[in-house]
């Protein structure tokens, strides 16, 4: 295996536990070097039940303390935050993206794949998982960076969608215009996942209350699905080195998915 480090880029503070905590556990007990980027430090989130700080001002240091605490339970050695603002929740729990040039943005993304020397890159999926437009914002920068600064490096979007004969294929976080290409129970990883999940103290009402569940623990989705988004890939499973390594992990490598890719 060539493959060594691994740069996973999100938009906010739990999104990188819940779409891929396991994964990124998994990588690193195998010895890979893994690297995370978080576009927000979640300020305009929730602040938890009871509120983890008096004051909304500092809900931005506190869900970063938060990030920090997961990625040291996941195993991962490095996080940089990319510094931009999360907009808070607007009525009738309205989402938006975060304010940002795009082409700095592309940059900034572009200039960490190659300062962490990442040969495979992991973030949203195009549909931004439920919806959200921060994480379509994440997705497309993302993109653009591998596509046309880095082209070398492989890339992987998170929660594609499973075939109907595997677990969990009603999860509605799924992307369903990405079929998944690697799907991979996270089972053997899952104290560290829920490890993690304990750390974002200021969502686990949150995590509870989306799907009327009564501990956090309950919430942990011990399935985590890659579609590779770059190079494209048609019919035939991926196999490169993240995917050979996921498979050799257990992950069963999916024949026939296609998509935009």
């Amino acid at each position: 295996m060539t493959l060594q480090h691994v740069l996973g880029v999100f938009a906010h503070p739990d999104d990188e536990t819940i779409m891929a905590g396991g994964t990124l556990a998994c990588l690193a007990s195998r010895g890979l070097t893994t690297h995370v980027a978080s576009a927000t430090r979640g300020e305009g989130g929730e602040a938890g039940q009871p509120p983890v700080v008096a004051d909304r001002r500092d809900l931005g240091p506190a869900r970063e303390a938060e990030l920090r605490c997961a990625l040291a339970a996941l195993g991962v050695a490095g996080l940089t935050l990319l510094g931009y603002v999360d907009p808070d929740v607007g009525p009738e729990d309205t989402l938006g993206p975060f304010e940002a040039d795009f082409e700095t943005l592309v940059g900034q993304i572009a200039g960490l794949i190659r300062a962490t020397r990442a040969g495979v890159v992991i973030t949203h999926g195009p549909d931004g998982e439920y919806g959200h437009p921060a994480h379509k914002l994440t997705h497309r920068a993302v993109r653009e960076a591998v596509t046309c600064h880095t082209p070398d490096v492989l890339l992987y979007s998170v929660m594609a969608r499973p075939p109907e004969n595997m677990p969990g294929h009603d999860d509605r976080l799924w992307n369903t215009s990405r079929p998944a290409h690697l799907v991979l129970d996270v089972t053997p990883w899952a104290e560290a996942k829920v490890a993690a999940m304990d750390c974002h103290v200021s969502q686990h009402a949150l995590f509870k209350r989306r799907r009327n569940l009564q501990t956090v623990r309950e919430a942990l989705r011990a399935t985590e699905t890659f579609h590779r988004e770059w190079p494209a890939v048609n019919g035939a499973p991926p196999d490169d080195d993240f995917a050979a390594i996921l498979v050799a992990a257990g992950a069963v490598a999916v024949t026939g998915a296609q998509g935009p890719g």
